[in-house]
């Protein structure tokens, strides 16, 4: 009998045992199934960006930017909201894109781009363009893209001066530079301005050249445009101006206003008189920025002159942002030298090159948003997909 219990009680350790092993087993199964099913998200997100498909010479003009941003809207409705910031001269209106992961409700970092102040500039609004694209298509899926959707809001205000833009003209519908109708050292001849206006209500004189002056007097400059008759007297600076007051609550990190094409980046100070000194460790951010693009794409220090003299500018939206709020701003300069910028005069051509060029300037902004907005040294490295920066053209 004894012998018998011995056998069961045997029998149902065995039992026991035997149960212990394969449900241990089972949950170890189950615990590596769920593992993989957590990491399977993260593992994605390794995935290398990719380009927008663009093609050389496909240019985006006003209606056809207002289409795509609306297309945006629909296509990514977590991550985009377009509004108008005001109305050109004509009623256009002027769009902003936010782009950000709207599902992420923490506290967000902020920054603002801009493009086609000068509206001939067309290649200056289209890397906004391609900007806001590149983003959108690799969220999700890409680490680093993921991460700055997540932790901040990318304005981009794709045309400043959409009546400009349509016309293929530097100015607007007044006449008037607006990249020079900020109010820092406004108005200054020295500054490379006049404050004209329009005349009489009618009459627009957008830019005079004076070359036997210039000639005889070194010093004056060799022509001028038309700022407006006073800071921010049209209603493009003035929605402009308006906007970044208003950004400033999202604690906006860096402002980026994108040109043609000195082939450059460009900080502070660029009017004739400045209204300060840039304090030690300020320049020195300034001077890393500028030192980081020249090392790692093609742009180049900023070394504008004409005619062999130094140009100023005064009444410059990088300026007046700079002196107003005190955070970093940068002119980004797109194309080279042989470029010319000229109303009607643009060589469009290279398209895809030069947004390629682009995008390692932005993006490393991007990934130092933080280090930026608290003037510390942005020295984090940004991922770029294959093909980018792109080897310089042979011209």
């Amino acid at each position: 009998m004894n012998k018998k219990i011995s056998q069961i009680i045997a029998l149902f350790l065995c039992c026991i045992l035997l149960f212990v092993t394969f449900s241990g087993c089972i949950e170890k199964e189950q615990k590596s199934e769920k593992s993989k099913e957590t990491l399977l998200p993260e593992a994605q997100l390794d995935k290398p960006s990719i380009l927008p498909d663009w093609k050389d010479g496909e240019y985006h003009d006003y209606y056809e930017t207002t289409d795509m941003l609306s297309d945006f809207k629909v296509k990514y409705p977590d991550l985009v909201n377009v509004f108008s910031i005001g109305k050109s001269v004509l009623g256009k209106d002027i769009w902003c894109i936010r782009i950000t992961n709207e599902n992420n409700t923490k506290l967000k970092f902020s920054c603002l781009i801009d493009g086609c102040i000068h509206g001939c500039e067309w290649e200056a609004g289209e890397a906004c363009l391609h900007l806001a694209e590149y983003l959108l298509i690799n969220f999700d899926a890409n680490e680093t893209i993921t991460h700055i959707l997540n932790t901040s809001e990318v304005y981009i205000v794709t045309m400043v001066n959409p009546d400009s833009r349509q016309a293929d003209s530097r100015f607007n519908d007044n006449g008037i530079d607006l990249a020079r109708n900020f109010d820092v050292d406004f108005g200054r001849i020295r500054g490379y301005v006049i404050p004209l206006g329009v005349l009489f209500g009618r009459i627009k004189i957008s830019y005079r050249f004076f070359p036997y002056l210039h000639k005889w007097f070194p010093s004056f400059p060799a022509f001028l445009t038309n700022c407006g008759r006073r800071p921010f007297s049209e209603p493009e600076t003035q929605a402009m101006r308006d906007f970044m007051r208003e950004l400033e609550n999202d604690d906006v990190s860096f402002y980026v206003d994108c040109h043609t094409g000195t082939h450059s980046i460009v900080t502070p100070w660029g009017a004739f008189k400045p209204p300060f000194e840039i304090p030690k460790q300020e320049q020195y951010i300034y001077n890393y920025v500028i030192e980081w693009v020249v090392k790692n794409t093609e742009y180049e220090k900023a070394d504008i002159s004409y005619q062999g003299v130094s140009y100023k500018a005064s009444g410059t939206p990088t300026d007046w942002y700079f002196k107003e709020f005190h955070k970093p701003s940068f002119t980004f300069e797109i194309l080279t030298h042989d470029y010319d910028p000229g109303p009607g005069a643009g060589k469009h051509d290279n398209l895809v090159h030069w947004m390629k060029t682009t995008l390692p300037v932005f993006m490393y902004l991007l990934v130092n948003i933080d280090n930026l907005r608290q003037w510390r040294t942005p020295d984090i490295q940004p991922s770029l997909p294959e093909g980018v920066p792109p080897p310089p053209l042979n011209r």
